[in-house]
């Protein structure tokens, strides 16, 4: 069974540094079932954007390690750019239960910042990287700016925003669903009541 004590305790520590760069909040009223976000780190192709993290924790968390993939699309030779998946060791064999949730975000985080092309999850994008590394960072970029971009107008906040509902609202529920449109309703509702 999943430790939920520590995981609220893991939660708590992760709302205490907001300088860290990266949050993780609960999703679907589920420690099990949480959403993170990473900032991008500084000068790199990844700076200014806000990147989304599925995270899911096993039963056996934390002798196992959280199931992590990007919601937000990016461009990285270790992140799949078709389904998010991230190919790092603390996420596989190198976990340890001494890690945390905040330790792997911030993991993730100095991921974007170093990628290991030699070690790929996209091979096409580590192609890139090693071969003209100028077009993966202007391809890196482009797609911060397209999918990361928080200052962006959202389609799925504007449509929404149309039919009435408060923009804040819809974003709230919107990180609470983990940007997915089938929970989007359930969490809609439960940020507005």
């Amino acid at each position: 069974m999943c430790d939920i004590g520590r995981v609220q305790k893991e939660l708590k520590e992760i709302e205490k540094d907001k300088a860290s760069g990266v949050t993780v909040s609960i999703r679907d009223n589920n420690l099990q079932m949480l959403v993170g976000t990473v900032y991008g780190p500084k000068d790199t192709p990844y700076d200014g954007g806000i990147f989304t993290v599925d995270i899911q924790l096993p039963d056996s968390y934390p002798f196992v390690p959280p199931k992590m993939r990007f919601i937000t699309k990016v461009w990285h030779p270790n992140i799949s750019s078709a389904n998010g998946a991230i190919c790092l060791d603390i996420l596989k064999d190198n976990w340890s239960p001494a890690l945390t949730l905040k330790t792997a975000m911030l993991s993730l985080q100095a991921l974007l910042a170093c990628p290991e092309p030699k070690d790929p999850q996209d091979a096409v994008v580590a192609q890139q990287y090693l071969k003209d590394h100028k077009a993966y960072v202007a391809t890196a970029k482009q797609w911060t700016a397209d999918y990361a971009n928080p200052n962006k107008k959202d389609e799925k906040v504007e449509r929404l925003a149309e039919m009435g509902f408060d923009r804040e609202a819809i974003k709230a529920a919107l990180t609470a669903c983990g940007g997915r449109s089938q929970h989007l309703g359930g969490a809609l509702n439960q940020t507005l009541s």
